[in-house]
């Protein structure tokens, strides 16, 4: 087993993992302000340019971060985009404009303080301007650079963050999923070693009946055995995801062949650890009905430092002196007020001290570092580090929370300035160096409030279920009968579908629509993208009929193709059914193929078995 040292040259006692899930629905091509394409360019000036200036920070002075950062597929594609590379100079020229004005009315209304904020705002996104500038328009490429060196471990997630535990079929589990690795080897270069499930939303393989009924009017299905999560990531090479606290709370620990945690070969002999006190701080293969010779893992949330990071009122976003979300001046959208307190009126808003956020900041990321100290303090003695995991959305630091980057940051700086027996890791490179605690059997559940699926199957969102699910088994019909591989109109068609299913089954629309945020948009998306399914349904009837179409109906799909232009190498054969992805880590002749990601070393008990796998099906 590979061990690892900290600055101070001692093994670290327990680690930190950070994961950021960089995820926003695609926006391209449909609307601009309020929703649209102004959530791109907000997220891309105030959450990813930010971060990567943290991480040129970070590398420059040799500090560890080790983060975990899912960059969804679809994110990824609108990065990318020839759209959104045009048009985000505009919008940050725009945001620059907008500071000076403002400036020249403080500055003559007598403001000197709001003047100086907003010459703040002007250097915050001429800099935006600057990076994008010296990246060449290409934030991706950006990320992909502290990937490759190791500062960041770049995870996946589902290729437009359907949630798992509600789509239909298992081959559109599947298809999201090997879409989502197919995109991230496009743009990243490498096959990703983790997932974000969207929403950490997780079923396990077992009887499903469909929970509504078919808007379309056809005949309810019978249920059927679906298959779990982890299967699908499995069959996929994905090596680990994510889950909330109550699941590993409420999940149930099956008995390892090796007893992977309490009976580890530690300097030759067998070490008791009793780690039930550690539940949530170590990573568990997941049980279930698939080869376990290629188990994927879970990740708990944390919930104390959870609370700490997330909540307006009594985190650290809600500290009186950062910068208020809410209050902004118009035009122009800049905001010069701090958040003064609990429930103070806008109104009531005090003038923003940028220089004093950032001390604060200090102090926060200290705080922080003390808690993980706390939570992981009863294990610093096991041979096997404890590790906390601590998931958040990327869009939080930057964008909701303005001073978060610089918190991420100062907490890499404190963590690697004083000797407190942390270390701040990846999820893979924790594997590479430890086994697992075992085997564990997860109930349903995800992040969301309620702990299940009810933010996304309720009362105002069951109607889209309605339609998605025909469209599932539509797509999932024609992605088998084959005929679209008989020529490239077919293919083209087929491809599109896919496309149109996919973002169909994003999460975010009936989350949307739940918490009331965009709820007009989301639903207008929703229906956007099943109008669009339908006309190149009917574009595939036509064709399956005649193997041609109209000339109208060509340019007709020519324009859904250029407003919904993602995945461009989309394989509809993800969706036949039955299909899945061959097993990489199980062919000896393409081991070469991937990194060697796991430790190949004896198990007690046994002379030819790996210590950190658990035993076959």
């Amino acid at each position: 087993m590979t061990q690892a040292s900290n600055k101070s040259g001692k093994q670290p006692k327990g680690y930190l993992t950070f994961t950021l899930h960089a995820h926003l629905p695609y926006v391209v091509n449909h609307g601009t302000w309020p929703h649209g394409m102004e959530w791109l360019h907000e997220a891309a000036a105030e959450t990813y340019l930010p971060l990567l200036r943290v991480l040129r920070n970070l590398e420059r002075d040799q500090i560890r971060f080790q983060c975990n950062l899912n960059l969804s597929p679809i994110l990824l594609e609108q990065l990318s985009h020839p759209v959104f590379i045009a048009e985000f100079p505009k919008y940050l020229t725009r945001k620059i404009v907008a500071a000076r004005e403002d400036e020249a009315f403080f500055m003559q209304s007598g403001e000197a303080h709001l003047a100086e904020t907003a010459r703040f705002w002007h250097r915050f996104f001429q800099q935006a301007l600057d990076d994008f500038r010296a990246l060449k328009g290409d934030i991706v490429t950006g990320f992909r650079h502290f990937n490759e060196t190791g500062l960041i471990d770049v995870i996946t997630c589902g290729a437009t963050h359907g949630y798992m535990p509600l789509l239909g079929t298992d081959e559109s589990l599947r298809a999201q999923v090997r879409t989502a690795v197919k995109t991230h080897i496009r743009h990243m270069g490498r096959h990703p070693r983790g997932m974000w499930t969207p929403e950490c939303g997780y079923r396990p393989a077992g009887f499903w009946n469909y929970p509504v009924g078919f808007a379309d009017g056809s005949p309810a299905l019978p249920g059927f055995e679906r298959i779990g999560v982890e299967e699908a990531l499995s069959e996929s090479d994905i090596e680990f995801f994510f889950v909330d606290t109550h699941l590993v709370e409420h999940g149930k620990r099956i008995p390892s062949p090796y007893q992977l945690l309490h009976e580890l070969a530690v300097a030759g002999e067998q070490t008791k650890v009793d780690a039930d006190y550690r539940a949530l701080y170590q990573p568990y293969y997941v049980d279930g009905p698939y080869d376990k010779r290629h188990a994927t893992t879970v990740f708990p949330r944390d919930p104390r430092t959870g609370i700490q990071v997330w909540s307006g009122d009594s985190g650290y976003p809600g500290d009186g002196v950062y910068l208020d979300f809410h209050k902004k001046r118009w035009p122009g959208g800049h905001q010069y007020w701090r958040v003064t307190g609990p429930r103070v009126d806008l109104g009531d808003k005090q003038p923003y001290n940028p220089k004093e956020a950032e001390e604060r900041v200090k102090s926060h990321a200290s705080h922080f570092v003390h808690l993980v100290y706390e939570a992981l303090k009863s294990g610093f003695d096991d041979p096997v580090p404890p590790i906390l995991c601590a998931p958040f959305d990327a869009e939080l630091f930057g964008h909701w929370w303005f001073e978060g980057t610089l918190w991420l940051e100062a907490v890499a700086r404190i963590l690697h300035d004083y000797d407190t027996g942390l270390e701040m890791i990846s999820c893979s490179e924790y594997l590479d160096r430890y086994p697992r605690a075992g085997l564990i059997a997860l109930p349903e559940g995800s992040w969301g409030a309620g702990g299940h699926n009810d933010v996304w199957m309720n009362p105002e969102t069951s109607w889209t279920y309605t339609h998605l699910y025909p469209a599932e088994l539509f797509t999932r019909e024609v992605a088998t009968n084959g005929a679209w591989r008989s020529s490239e109109l077919g293919c083209r068609i087929a491809q599109q579908l896919c496309r149109e299913l996919l973002l169909l089954e994003s999460s975010d629309w009936q989350f949307l629509v739940t918490t009331g945020a965009a709820r007009d948009y989301a639903e207008m998306r929703f229906t956007t993208h099943h109008d669009q399914f339908n006309e190149v349904k009917s574009f595939w009837q036509t064709f399956e009929a005649t193997e041609h179409l109209t000339l109208a109906q060509e340019a007709r799909l020519a324009e859904i193709e250029r407003r919904d232009s993602v995945f461009p190498d989309i394989d509809p054969g993800f969706w036949a059914k039955g299909a899945k992805e061959e097993q990489h880590r199980a062919s000896p002749e393409t081991e070469g193929s991937r990194p060697a990601h796991q430790a190949h070393v004896v198990a007690p008990g046994s002379s030819a078995a790996r210590e950190d796998t658990p035993s076959a099906t």
